[in-house]
């Protein structure tokens, strides 16, 4: 559920009207939901009541301070892949000890800024990576908390670009390598485990590839256990799916009640890393039809927002909603909603059926919450649009758009190019 509608003709976000804001902030722009945003992760926390855990916002879905800040006065932690997403994660206000540090390709920089700072946990997904965080250590005289990446060999049943468990994937260690992975952690004299962590994929539309994946993960804790290895932290993941179109995802409370008999007696404690399921549907991106153009074998809506302020439908084929801000009667036509961007790639939606809009129409590109503006570009020199949360009837910029002088900021000519 989330807070957008129409009244009258006209899309709301919450009691603000879509139209209102793009008049004072121009487009594109990203507009989120407060109320959604707090609501989902409420509906989330909730499912869950009753068993040791914590919330940790996957903040690759979206890192804007103003959401994260959100999460983090509800009692939310947050899944961290970089430096940037740390520092981002600490400045909205999550407690250090409310951060998981995932990725698989944390710089030595990256370990000892995470260390310094006292996150709760490095999820590791490999043998050197696991030496590099035993030397960071080492140097600063400190014990690192680790959890393995366990990859269980799970098909996700997803996008193969956004599955993350199968033995081909980079993500994690082979589950039947990890016994020996642990035995190798213990042994170092920086390193102090305190988990293990799976992570099969995102936008999951089933709740058995949960089940089959923390079957296997339960199991090693056990096994674990018996050679004295106690693991204090269950790490579930994310990757919970939300609706675009026709998918009938399971809610929160549907998944608490698939895993729930896996995890008894496990008596860990449970970090869920939410993404999408949180912010996808929270949000909308707002674009103005620029002009309409027929090949007469295909028709366009060229729009302001590209690829490069919402890859989603270029990179992964997704279907995204496309709503016209204002409704209005008219002839029908389907056309490819496309943006500027000089890529035929570049489009936001393919052979819609829609009633033709006029020049300068809004239109609100739905369920853009996640991977928005996380994956945005300045591909051709686009600047990067605004960002902007309704709370109730009032709306706040919480993204300055960026401008032309933005596009060039840390770059510099050598002297030998001359004045």
């Amino acid at each position: 559920m989330d807070d957008f509608h129409y009244r009258d003709g006209r899309l709301f976000c919450e009691d603000a009207a879509v139209s209102d804001i793009a008049a004072e902030v121009g487009t594109p722009f990203y507009l989120y939901s407060h109320n959604t945003l707090s609501r989902h992760f409420r509906v989330f926390d909730e499912a869950f009541e009753g068993i040791p855990h914590i919330v940790c916002f996957a903040m690759k879905a979206n890192s804007n301070l103003a959401v994260v800040k959100t999460f983090a006065g509800l009692g939310g932690g947050a899944d961290v892949v970089s430096g940037g997403e740390l520092y981002r994660a600490m400045r909205a206000g999550v407690p250090p000890n409310r951060i998981v540090y995932a990725g698989v390709g944390k710089t030595p920089a990256e370990i000892e800024y995470a260390l310094k700072s006292g996150i709760l946990m490095f999820n590791i997904e490999s043998q050197e990576e696991m030496a590099a965080i035993n030397a960071a250590a080492g140097r600063l005289g400190v014990k690192a908390p680790v959890a393995l990446r366990i990859n269980p060999d799970v098909d996700a049943r997803t996008h193969p670009y956004i599955s993350t468990g199968l033995k081909k994937n980079k993500f994690g260690i082979a589950i039947e390598l990890a016994m020996e992975e642990y035995r190798a952690a213990v042994a170092m004299d920086n390193i102090e485990v305190v988990g293990i962590h799976q992570h099969i994929g995102s936008q999951l539309t089933e709740t058995a590839p949960f089940v089959d994946s923390l079957t296997k993960t339960v199991g090693l804790v056990h096994a674990l256990r018996e050679e004295g290895i106690g693991i204090k932290y269950i790490d579930v993941g994310g990757g919970l799916g939300i609706r675009y179109s026709d998918e009938e995802p399971p809610l929160p409370s549907q998944l608490a009640e698939a895993i729930r008999p896996v995890l008894e007696g496990a008596g860990c404690t449970l970090i869920f890393e939410p993404g999408r399921v949180l912010v996808g549907n929270a949000g909308c991106l707002v674009t103005r039809v620029l002009y309409r153009k027929s090949t007469g074998v295909k028709n366009f809506v060229i729009v302001d927002a590209g690829m490069n302020d919402l890859i989603r439908p270029t990179l992964y084929d997704a279907y995204h909603d496309v709503r016209p801000v204002v409704k209005s009667d008219g002839d029908e036509w389907v056309a490819d909603v496309v943006g500027p961007i000089c890529e035929t790639g570049d489009f936001l939606a393919k052979d819609r059926k829609m009633t033709v809009p006029g020049q300068g129409d809004l239109l609100a590109v739905m369920s853009a919450g996640a991977y928005g503006f996380t994956m945005a570009s300045n591909y051709n020199s686009r600047i990067k649009p605004a960002e902007v949360m309704v709370s109730g009837g009032r709306h706040y910029v919480v993204r300055r758009r960026e401008s032309l002088e933005d596009l060039v900021r840390g770059e510099e000519a050598p002297e030998f190019l001359g004045a």
